[in-house]
Formats: C-alpha cells, sequence, structure tokens
C-alpha cells in the first residue's frame, strides 16, 4: 500500500487524484491533504479519507476546520499557515506527494517533499518555472524522484527511454512536440478578444479546470509555462521545443527520434490519466476514464501557433531562452494579471501587456537561491500590480 499526502486536495487535480485513489483502496492509504481557504471541502474529504494530518494555508481557515471536525473526527491533526501545508508535504510515512498546488504557492511546500525525499507527482508547473535549475538540483541531492502530472509532459514522459536522463542526443531523442488545444480563442477573430469575459475564459472546449489555469489556457500561458517545464523536466533547451496546436486534444504529446520515429500518447482528454499512471508508476491501473474511441474521433488536426493572437506564448519561449529572474518575473506577472482580469479590473489583451512591461522593467536578481527567486517574485508582483493602476 502506498501512502499518499495531496497537497491542494480541494482544487481539480485534487479532486481528481482522490477520485482515482477511492477506485483502489486497497492499494492507497491518504496520511495527509492540504488545501488553502476550502474549509466545508476539506471537513468532507477529511471524514471520507481519515488522514492524519490536514492543513490549510489560510490560518483562520485552519481554525475553523478544527472546530468543524472536533467531534466527528478529533484524531485528525490540524496544521495551519505555509508552514503547515510544508510539514505535511515532508511526513516521514508518505510515500509519494501529488504536488497539485496551483501558482507560486504550491513552491515552498513541493520543496519540502523533495527535501524529504518523496516521489514528486508534479501537477505545479510553477515549481519548475519559477525555480527549475533549484528544484532539480535539490532533488538530485535528495533522491527525490519526479513525475510529472500535466497531460503534456506525462504525455512526454511515457513516450521518452527509460535512461532519458542520460541526456537526449544520447538516446537519440531530436525534439519534443507539446501539444495545445488553442483554448476557447483559437478561431475568434483578434478585434473581438478585446471584450471577452472571464466565463468565456475560463469555458475551455475540452477540458475541466479551475479558472486561473483555463485563463492561461485561453492566452496559452499556460503552454507556455509547459515549455519552461519541459525544460528542466527532460533537460531540453527550449530550441528542441515545438509547441503543435491540435484541436482535438487527443494526442496529447510527442516525442521525435533522430531515426524519423515520433511517439505520441493518445487518450480521452481527462486529468485521471496521467494522475493513474504516476500513481501506479511503474504498473497500471484503472483510472476511470472511457476508453478511447478513434472511430468516434474521426480526424486529427495540427497547425502551428500564431504568436500574434497569442502572444504570451512568445513572451513564455522568450523567458525559457533568457533563463535567470525572466521565467520567475514571467510567472509572477502573469499571476497578476490574471487575478485582474478575473476580478474584472483588466481586460484580456492587457494580461500579456503587464507581462511583457514586468519583463523590461525587472531584469536582475539572484536566481540561484530560493530566498532570491522569492525576491525576484515579489518584485514583480509588485511592478505588475503598478503597471496595472497606470493602466497598462
Amino acid at each position: 500500500m502506498k501512502r499518499v499526502a495531496v497537497l491542494g486536495s480541494t482544487g481539480s487535480i485534487g479532486l481528481s487524484t482522490l477520485d482515482v485513489i477511492a477506485r483502489h483502496p486497497q492499494r492507497y492509504d491518504v496520511v495527509a491533504l492540504t488545501a488553502n481557504t476550502d474549509v466545508e471541502r476539506m471537513r468532507d474529504q477529511c471524514l471520507a479519507y481519515r488522514p492524519q494530518v490536514a492543513a490549510m494555508a489560510d490560518e483562520r481557515a485552519a481554525e475553523q476546520l478544527a472546530v468543524a471536525l472536533r467531534e466527528q473526527a478529533p484524531e485528525i491533526e490540524i496544521l495551519a499557515g505555509e508552514v503547515g501545508v510544508a510539514e505535511a508535504a515532508a511526513i516521514p510515512v508518505v510515500d509519494q506527494v501529488m504536488a497539485a498546488i496551483v501558482g507560486a504557492a504550491g513552491l515552498m511546500p513541493t520543496l519540502a517533499a523533495v527535501r524529504a525525499g518523496k516521489r514528486i507527482l508534479l501537477a505545479n508547473k510553477e515549481a519548475l518555472v519559477v525555480a527549475g535549475g533549484l528544484f532539480m538540483r535539490e532533488a538530485r541531492a535528495h533522491g527525490a524522484q519526479v513525475l510529472p502530472i500535466d497531460s503534456e509532459h506525462n504525455a512526454i514522459f511515457q513516450c521518452m527511454p527509460p535512461d532519458f536522463d542520460k541526456g537526449l542526443d544520447r538516446v537519440g531523442v531530436r525534439r519534443i512536440l507539446l501539444t495545445a488545444s488553442g483554448g476557447p480563442f483559437r478561431t475568434r477573430p483578434l478585434a473581438e478578444l478585446t471584450d471577452v469575459t472571464p466565463d468565456e475564459a475560463c469555458a475551455h472546449p475540452n477540458w475541466d479546470m479551475g479558472r486561473k489555469i483555463s485563463v492561461d489556457s485561453a492566452t496559452m500561458m499556460n503552454k507556455g509555462l509547459e515549455v519552461i517545464e519541459a525544460r528542466w523536466l527532460f533537460d531540453a533547451d527550449p530550441d528542441r521545443i515545438q509547441v503543435v496546436v491540435h484541436p482535438q486534444s487527443v494526442i496529447h504529446s510527442l516525442v521525435e527520434y533522430v531515426d524519423g520515429s515520433v511517439l505520441a500518447q493518445l487518450g480521452n482528454p481527462d486529468m485521471r490519466t496521467p494522475i493513474a499512471h504516476a500513481l501506479a508508476w511503474p504498473e497500471r491501473h484503472h483510472a476511470g476514464v472511457a476508453p478511447l474511441d478513434l472511430f468516434e474521433v474521426g480526424r486529427l488536426d495540427f497547425e502551428p501557433p500564431d504568436t500574434r493572437r497569442f502572444p504570451c506564448l512568445r513572451l513564455a519561449f522568450e523567458a525559457a531562452t533568457a533563463g535567470g529572474a525572466a521565467p520567475a518575473v514571467l510567472n509572477a506577472a502573469n499571476e497578476v494579471a490574471v487575478a485582474h482580469f478575473l476580478a474584472g479590473g483588466i481586460r484580456f489583451p492587457q494580461i500579456p501587456a503587464v507581462i511583457e512591461s514586468a519583463l523590461v522593467a525587472v531584469t536582475d536578481g539572484d536566481s540561484d537561491t530560493l530566498e532570491g527567486l522569492m525576491a525576484i517574485d515579489g518584485e514583480a508582483r509588485s511592478v505588475a500590480e503598478r503597471l496595472i493602476a497606470e493602466g497598462v
């Protein structure tokens, strides 16, 4: 039986993870659950899975959870704040940690799990975007195993030879083909993008995701962040990663080899597939996902991304190539801009404008230490807030 901690258990990836776990109660024991503010859902999860520990990043929410569980589950230890979430991530008895906290907030607890030598099921791409070099160095130093959960990176992992960590050239990989659906605005006239609403941006044609990641998909920043993530997971230079728009979201990504072979991983667009793959790896088990019906799919289309329509993708490639502070600035400015867009504070096209201006404004910083990266992140957020206040 594998003992699991789920960071971000009340979010979409966390819910899908618990759904897969519930299908195999004889194989998994949920030891720790963490969330931010959703006390009601966390209470229900605690009663269903009876973890040893439950942590809420919001301290007031932790107090409310303690009250809610006092009568029915007093044996569950309640932890609070960022420190409490990090403690839950590093519990000694845990074998594997689902890192599904959205945004840069997931970096600290995921690093805590890495430093505890856990198997990391990585759904928090920002951990690698903000601190990719540091993250992978820490994983090697502490013997932590990193398995990707993003459908694209999980697909790449499945298509790679088992010894890809020797270097892509040594195992005959020419390039990585990262697929993207194109989101809800792939064919909408550019002139109409100025007035799109948050609800329209969150209406993804294929995937059911949280609102922040849905907006990232609409801008294709999500794919840009995945480029940076792939750069670190597979030690691939950005110029060896190509984004391919594939509207059906059936092929989740591909790996091209020097002999002309191209391996692809296909499946229905359901996050339970990569989650189940990583949970069971190197074995496989049922995920609750319907089999792929190729006759129903009928056709598979591909097209190059339009960086005029999706400037965030261009900015992400530029940040990946520049390295240093740039990826952390890109991520921080994007998080601020998307939050303002979802709150109705800025228009959709202002998201890339804020990010590009922040990248120009913040160029220096210590990107080799966690403290330095957090300082870069904080400065970029302050700059983004100022830019938005000034009407950029």
